[in-house]
């Protein structure tokens, strides 16, 4: 009797292992955000044929795994909410996530820059007395902002305690990307709404390895190699948008129309996973910093910054992008991991208030619009966005240089007169062409009366490239 209750516990134990628990991706967790006034997927795996329902609020959905465990509900659009609500999952077991809110989820990504964590920003140099943002980490406590910091390695393994997103503060905070949780700060603030943030990125990274491996056939660089880890396991969760800090390590290549190529190539993909063509890619052109300096295979000189800038600035072909300019963010140039990653969020933010949100800000600094030439003298019109053009610090403006048709450029000396700036030297008496921030140290003082910088530009752009008014006025 005792043997055949032994035996028939074993047989019982063996049916039930055979039945597959429902299992969560990591990204679904306690403390998440759900993306506001969009469908909202929730999925996951079960055993085959089995019945999972998902009641969030007062919504209930119920769907069946299909052959291979799968499955998959869609929470209709939800309008924003800072009430915490609890996400049921009900099967063969029962799953309830906790404290999730309901606002705009945003993905960033890149290399070191996007992954500098507000431990690093806590002991730059504090840019003045007070209340500042190096101190961050000892005022941060607004549970409306979440974070999910993605773990290569773990990101594609389920987590049975369901604790990948945190509050914004304490020690999840210490590790999280400055420049995003400064973003969701900014974007927090000006609507009201909760804001979640994925920060997904690898110092030292190219940009080929968050392609698809399928889309690069050539190989070189590694592509897929993070996409595959640490993009692809986020599909489907709803999100607003990317932001994307990344390109020092592809300038060191000295790259040019490649990266614009590239990046194009990301963009479009990563919407495609999403299903969504017009997802806003908000990204970071380079800061001043001594490429020309270093000592790697590729021969880089003063002017590959500039030139790797101006692919950067040619994705803005892509609809519904934005790049902001950080050419005065560079505390030490020979440093490039600029400090200042809480302006770096704000102007990301300001992108993302003004085109995304529609709000009445300005998101970025003046850009060349026109060159006219009148005398010895070269007259250069900006679309400013704004009160106007300025020095930011009251000195004469610099950064540019002049050229006639030699095609030989000389510092130039620059004014503003009426919205416009005039640019001269003594040297050149027939100007042709102007350039503007032009050298990879660089840092110049031209603003917007918002406090938002010139961006970089030549007037000698080479046949094929796309000029900076089509550039800004197509998004």
């Amino acid at each position: 009797m005792i043997k055949r209750f032994f035996a028939l516990a074993i047989c019982l134990t063996a049916l039930t292992s055979l039945r597959a628990e429902v299992v969560l991706p990591r990204i679904l967790g306690h403390n998440m955000v759900l993306q506001r006034e969009e469908p909202v997927p929730i999925w996951g795996t079960a055993s085959a044929g089995e019945k999972v329902q998902v009641k969030f609020g007062a919504q209930l959905k119920t769907t069946q795994a299909d052959a291979s465990g799968k499955w998959k509900v869609v929470l209709d659009p939800m309008k924003a909410s800072g009430k915490a609500e609890e996400l049921l999952i009900s099967a063969s077991n029962n799953i309830v996530l906790k404290n999730i809110l309901v606002g705009d989820v945003w993905l960033c990504s890149g290399q070191s820059n996007m992954e500098y964590t507000m431990r690093k920003n806590s002991k730059v140099a504090k840019p003045y007395s007070g209340r500042n943002p190096v101190d961050e980490l000892d005022y941060a406590n607004n549970d409306s902002i979440r974070i999910f910091l993605v773990n290569r390695k773990e990101l594609i393994k389920p987590d049975p305690a369901h604790q990948g997103w945190s509050a914004a503060r304490d020690s999840a905070l210490r590790s999280f990307s400055a420049a995003a949780y400064f973003f969701a700060k900014e974007l927090s603030g000006k609507l009201g709404v909760p804001v979640g943030m994925i920060s997904s990125a690898v110092p030292g990274s190219r940009i080929e390895p968050w392609i698809p491996a399928a889309l690069l056939k050539n190989g070189e660089g590694d592509p897929g190699k993070f996409y595959t880890p640490m993009i692809e396991p986020l599909q489907p969760f709803a999100i607003k948008g990317f932001l994307w800090y990344q390109g020092e390590s592809n300038c060191f290549l000295n790259e040019r129309a490649s990266y614009t190529e590239k990046m194009t190539l990301l963009i479009n993909s990563w919407r495609s996973a999403w299903g969504k063509s017009e997802l806003p890619f908000y990204y970071v052109q380079l800061a001043p910093f001594y490429y020309s300096r270093s000592d790697g295979k590729v021969k880089l000189d003063s002017l590959s910054l500039p030139e790797f800038r101006e692919a950067q600035e040619q994705v803005l072909q892509v609809s519904h992008t934005g790049m902001i300019v950080t050419t005065d963010l560079a505390s030490d140039i020979n440093d490039i991991h600029p400090p200042f990653k809480w302006e770096i969020g704000r102007r990301l933010a300001l992108l993302a208030l003004s085109r995304t949100y529609k709000a009445n800000i300005t998101g970025h600094g003046p850009v060349f619009k026109k060159l006219r030439i009148k005398g010895a003298a070269a007259e250069l019109t900006f679309d400013f966005k704004g009160a106007g053009l300025y020095s930011k610090d009251g000195q004469p403006l610099r950064c540019f240089s002049i050229a006639d048709k030699s095609g030989r450029f000389v510092p130039g000396q620059a004014s503003i007169r009426r919205g416009k700036v005039i640019v001269s030297a003594p040297s050149v008496k027939k100007p042709l062409s102007v350039r503007f921030a032009w050298s990879e140290a660089d840092q110049p003082n031209l603003f917007n009366r918002e406090g938002l910088p010139a961006a970089p530009f030549r007037t000698d752009r080479p046949a094929g490239l796309k000029n900076n008014e089509f550039l800004y006025t197509t998004n």
